[in-house]
């Protein structure tokens, strides 16, 4: 099936100014400045988007997509995210894994929700383990995993948080070597996503393992980098280092956002090349009142994402272009799809997002297939209203 979207302004994510984009089957095929040549093609699809922005679909690296939270106990736990949460914005690629809860949800049930959003036509991965370790597993070693298993990708671990099972960068260092080894045996990524607590410990493992073990830093992605002055300033260094640290996409009813996490650390000269943002879709949201007392429960969703792009723009000063790649480009290129997610070029996946004039979801293509069309998802997940 041959698609061409015509009079698009191409955000590649560098600019590339008024171009038309030529898909076949699930790859980009051309992009040029003038293809309407193949609109006399018989059956052609032809769209034709007036001038708005193009941009590859969203590359969302923390989605707990069978559910997350559960630590107000079982009524807390949130429910799996629907396609329409991810499609309607802009998410063609997102990485699935577990949190606190490793005992009510599994990793098999994170498995076959991977494989059932693929069946719909989005790009899914996912990660073993969750904040405990020794991390729990399917094959009973975390390298296996990685190695024999199509959709693993890396591992999940907690550090400095309550929750967290304490590791120590000695085991930081051996977990990431085996990730690492498994991983180049597989030709994958191989990463140890490393979620973020609170604890005054900060990301004191990792930088132990990072100097005393020979893990390159490329092997590690902090997350939930943005809590504290402190724990932002610690990331920057990491990234420094030639790390890529990850930020969570806010909510949007805080004004100010992670955007300002964002813009702080590049203030302190972070690489915008190194860093991402996700939208831990699916985490509990919990309010608490001025006694510390859980008061209402919600959950976050990829919207997050988009409204800390408009945050960007509006409030700091961020390019479009850099904005872009905390989204689509850097976070590909974590996942081992550099040049294939996160990018439009010729021999790329066919993911593109058309963007509205409010920057929000107008179209979106997922591998070649229309998953959102005027703003309204026309394919949706099997038990959706």
């Amino acid at each position: 099936m041959l698609k061409l979207w015509k009079n698009c302004d191409v955000y590649a994510p560098a600019h590339l100014g008024k171009r038309d984009i030529l898909v076949m089957g699930t790859q980009i095929w051309k992009i040029e400045a003038d293809l309407s040549a193949w609109e006399s093609v018989p059956e052609i699809e032809v769209l034709d988007l007036g001038g708005a922005i193009v941009c590859p679909g969203l590359v969302d690296l923390h989605v707990h997509v069978t559910g997350g939270g559960g630590e107000q106990g079982p009524a807390s736990r949130t429910p799996e995210i629907k396609l329409s949460e991810l499609t309607c914005n802009g998410v063609t690629t997102v990485l699935g894994l577990l949190g606190t809860d490793g005992i009510s949800r599994s990793l098999e049930n994170l498995l076959f929700k991977c494989c059932a959003l693929e069946q719909y036509g989005i790009t899914a991965k996912m990660l073993t383990g969750n904040y405990r370790y020794p991390s729990p597993t399917l094959t009973g070693d975390v390298a296996r995993d990685v190695a024999l298993i199509d959709k693993i990708i890396g591992v999940k671990v907690a550090v400095s948080d309550h929750r967290s099972s304490n590791i120590s960068g000695v085991e930081l260092a051996r977990l990431a070597t085996e990730v690492r080894v498994s991983a180049m045996l597989a030709g994958k990524a191989g990463i140890v996503v490393m979620h973020m607590g609170g604890g005054e410990q900060r990301m004191a493992p990792l930088f132990w393992a990072l100097e005393n073990s020979n893990v390159p830093p490329e092997t590690f992605l902090p997350t939930h980098c943005c809590r504290s002055p402190q724990l932002i300033s610690e990331a920057v260094r990491f990234n420094k280092m030639g790390g890529t640290i990850d930020f969570t996409a806010d909510v949007p009813e805080n004004k100010a956002g992670t955007s300002a996490a964002v813009a702080s650390a590049l203030e302190q000269g972070a690489d915008p090349m190194r860093i991402t943002m996700s939208s831990d879709g699916c985490g509990s949201q919990p309010v608490f009142d001025a006694h510390g007392r859980c008061i209402g429960l919600t959950y976050t969703t990829p919207v997050t994402l988009l409204q800390e792009l408009r945050r960007m723009l509006a409030l700091y000063g961020i390019s479009l272009e850099t904005a872009l790649r905390f989204f689509t480009e850097n976070p590909a290129r974590v996942m081992g799809f550099a040049g294939v997610k996160g990018t439009l070029c010729p021999g790329a996946d066919a993911d593109l997002l058309a963007l509205d004039a409010g920057y929000g979801v107008a179209h979106l293509m997922a591998r070649g297939k229309t998953l959102v069309s005027q703003g309204e998802a026309v394919c949706k997940g099997s038990f959706e209203a």
